[in-house]
């Protein structure tokens, strides 16, 4: 496929986003867990572990690691992980998802993954929202901490991502727009 899915490339976007509201955090800020929230590190770690679930599990292949699985699953008990370890895995696991990823098609999107019962375009959603909540999280624990200079929210995504539509509208937009009920 030449181009991804829209909504694929929203996730690609948002992604960036969040790794952009990383940037610049040392490890012991990373480390720090102002409560109730828990520290930046294990928020990567969480949706590292979400996309392996999704789009590596759900996609019918194996975990390549488990471990990101137990620690950093939905309910797992909170811990401050080294943020450049959990980076490193979030990578692997990014690198993995996105051969699946860029083969999805709107017809594919409204199946069900096997593994998972759930229809591969609410999985995706769920993870690109996912991502939203958990960058302002970090953004809010990094403005806790004191940081200055932040990102400004939301980057480039007029450029980046702008809207496409997943298939051409037919004719012209106004000439559609006159004859409408």
């Amino acid at each position: 496929m030449d181009t991804p899915h829209p909504l694929v490339s929203q996730l690609f976007f948002t992604r960036g986003e969040f790794l952009r509201a990383l940037k610049g955090v040392s490890d012991a800020d990373a480390r720090q867990r102002l409560m109730p929230m828990n520290c930046i590190a294990w928020i990567a770690g969480h949706l590292a572990w979400q996309e392996q679930r999704y789009f590596v599990f759900g996609a019918g292949k194996e975990l390549i690691l488990p471990e990101i699985d137990q620690e950093f699953c939905y309910g797992a008990p909170p811990t401050t992980p080294s943020l450049k370890k959990v980076l490193a895995g979030w990578e692997a696991i990014t690198q993995a998802a996105d051969p699946y990823l860029l083969s999805l098609t709107g017809e594919q999107l409204v199946r069900k993954s096997p593994r998972l019962n759930r229809r591969v375009g609410d999985l995706l959603q769920r993870v690109i929202y996912h991502y939203w909540y958990h960058t302002g999280e970090v953004m809010s624990i990094r403005q806790l901490q004191g940081h200055r200079r932040l990102p400004i929210f939301v980057g480039p995504i007029d450029t980046r991502a702008p809207y496409r539509p997943e298939t051409a509208p037919e004719g012209n937009l106004a000439s559609r727009e006159e004859t409408a009920p």
